[in-house]
């Protein structure tokens, strides 16, 4: 195991393939969600400028991000943080597709369209905000509700055919509809909702290890549940604009469960010498099938809060002992090791 001071591993991150794509990456990606500042409350663009580059130079070697992320605007700060790098040296760029929102009321929930000529039409707007020829991961953000899955990934696997797109997957999608789409055209990996907290999506997860499809887990952390920072006032105190103020992991009993599974992970990451959120990064890449956590981060100071993370290998005794800790404050749902 590397030697580390919290927050200050220094080594290269380590690589995995992503499925079959042909795309070796980190351990650990930028999640760009935040950037985009509709979620988030305030947030300053050159901050996030800064925690992409930080990120960049730390090893990070792609980046995630969406449409829906600030209506855009996610993505013009990923072009933004990457403009100035030599084409060779630019990281991956993930993005997705399939949910619209209203430019007359950007309140309302997104609409989930899988039509050929709005996801085309996606495609062209998410080159263009990035700057870019080719997108090297598509992903359809979540099932739609006006297309069959088939004729949507049939839309994304012809993107692929053309060179408008390296790979072709999926986030948010169960295993039923991962079969579906496998049957025409191989599925390069999904992106789901996976912590200590968040665990249901293990059963995607076993799927994709046997099909030889990449997982990209989000929300490794759980929102910040899992820093070790998180507090039961600091919940109250969340800003309306703040998605997390209306989501029930941050209210009532689930939050006191979380709270609890946090704090009594803190002793296992001083042992380790490094950060909560550094474990709880390594706690959803011990997990069997995962290839790669998409972090997010507002500052450059939060990168170092969880880069150690994508190098920290938890022995069998720290697997146990989290799946206890688990079990015993009741957070979450889903199983608390593999089966």
């Amino acid at each position: 195991m590397p030697n580390r001071s919290a927050g200050q591993y220094r080594g290269p991150l380590p690589t995995c393939p992503l499925g079959g794509t042909g795309m070796q990456i980190t351990r650990v990606g930028f999640g760009a969600w935040a950037a985009g500042g509709s979620e988030w409350g305030t947030v300053d663009d050159s901050e996030s400028i800064r925690a992409i580059r930080h990120a960049l130079e730390r090893g990070v070697n792609w980046i995630d991000t969406a449409p829906i992320y600030g209506f855009g605007h996610s993505e013009e700060i990923v072009r933004r943080a990457l403009q100035d790098m030599p084409a060779a040296e630019r990281p991956f760029i993930f993005t997705k597709c399939g949910l619209i929102w209203d430019e007359n009321n950007r309140q309302a929930a997104p609409r989930r369209v899988g039509s050929a000529a709005s996801l085309a039409r996606e495609l062209d707007a998410s080159l263009r905000r990035l700057g870019v020829e080719r997108i090297d991961l598509y992903q359809v953000h979540r099932p739609a509700d006006d297309t069959p899955l088939e004729a949507y990934w049939e839309t994304l696997l012809g993107f692929q055919r053309a060179g408008k797109i390296r790979a072709a997957a999926l986030s948010n999608h169960s295993v039923a509809q991962l079969e579906r789409a496998e049957r025409l055209g191989h599925v390069a990996s999904l992106q789901p909702p996976f912590s200590a907290i968040q665990r249901e999506a293990a059963a995607e997860i076993a799927w994709c290890r046997a099909h030889n499809t990449g997982v990209l887990v989000y929300s490794p952390m759980q929102a910040g549940l899992l820093t070790g920072a998180f507090t039961a006032e600091r919940a109250r105190a969340l800003p309306v604009d703040d998605w997390r103020s209306r989501d029930g992991q941050f209210m009532g009993l689930a939050l006191e469960r979380n709270l609890a599974l946090a704090e009594a992970l803190k002793p296992l990451a001083a042992r380790h010498h490094t950060t909560l959120a550094a474990l709880a990064v390594a706690w959803a890449l011990a997990w069997p099938g995962v290839s790669g956590a998409i972090v997010g981060a507002r500052s450059a100071a939060q990168v170092d809060g969880w880069i150690d993370g994508a190098a920290l290998r938890l022995s069998e005794a720290d697997s146990a002992e989290i799946a206890a800790w688990i079990e015993r404050t009741g957070a979450g749902r889903g199983p608390a090791r593999p089966g």
